[in-house]
């Protein structure tokens, strides 16, 4: 069995939720994968080249589950709709379906200027430091459309409540539209941080059968 996750925006493969969930693996006998999707460097960061990146190391061999928190989330959707018989399952934490929508935020002057100085500032969670991005990024994730996306696999959503990056109404119309998607509303925040128990009992379940997800909100 092989697991990836993907870790989120500005973020890492040491992030909080990938080493929880690399403990737990562990003591199932599975390792983790963890690519570091901000190679080769953030600044030419695009949603296909973590997608390609993605499914090179998935490979031919036995389909691989994906966990992808935030923009991981958004990857790991477009990877199952790229190459469908390479995902067996998704995970998705609190999957940022549509990054278009959530960068349009910013403003149509901010964009402007991303668009005209190709650099935007972004803090860095992983690397502890603000680091330009390119516009690219931003024009490249209108390519990947996860809001329409059909997929077969069996999917798991988990979102909080009270996230203030990703809409949950967006996600549980999104849910509510492909009913055989499994959608869990958590009472927390984006990082899903007092979660990851109950995260856990689902990914358990799934992975490895048995009835530790029936309690689960």
């Amino acid at each position: 069995m092989r697991v990836f996750y993907l870790h989120g925006f500005a973020s890492s493969a040491k992030s909080s939720k990938a080493t929880f969930l690399a403990g737990q693996l562990a003591a199932r006998g599975v390792t983790l994968e963890t690519p570091d999707l901000n190679q080769p460097d953030f600044q030419t960061l695009t949603v296909t080249r973590m997608v390609n990146q993605v499914l090179e190391l998935a490979g031919t061999g036995e389909p691989v589950a994906l966990i992808g928190s935030s923009l991981g989330a958004f990857v790991a959707v477009a990877a199952a709709v790229r190459r469908p018989a390479a995902v067996s399952q998704l995970v998705l934490l609190a999957p940022a379906l549509d990054f278009g929508a959530t960068t349009r935020d910013f403003g149509a002057e901010r964009l402007e200027r991303w668009k005209a100085t190709n650099a935007l500032d972004v803090f860095h969670f992983g690397y502890g430091r603000m680091i330009p991005v390119h516009y690219e990024l931003y024009a490249d994730a209108a390519r990947h459309d996860a809001v329409h996306a059909a997929l077969s696999m069996p999917v798991q959503v988990f979102q909080g409540r009270r996230d203030t990056v990703v809409d949950p109404l967006v996600v549980e119309r999104w849910a509510a539209a492909r009913p055989a998607i499994e959608l869990h509303l958590l009472d927390d925040d984006h990082q899903l941080l007092h979660s990851l128990d109950l995260i856990w009992a689902g990914i358990e379940r799934r992975l490895f059968g048995g009835d530790a997800y029936q309690q689960m909100p």
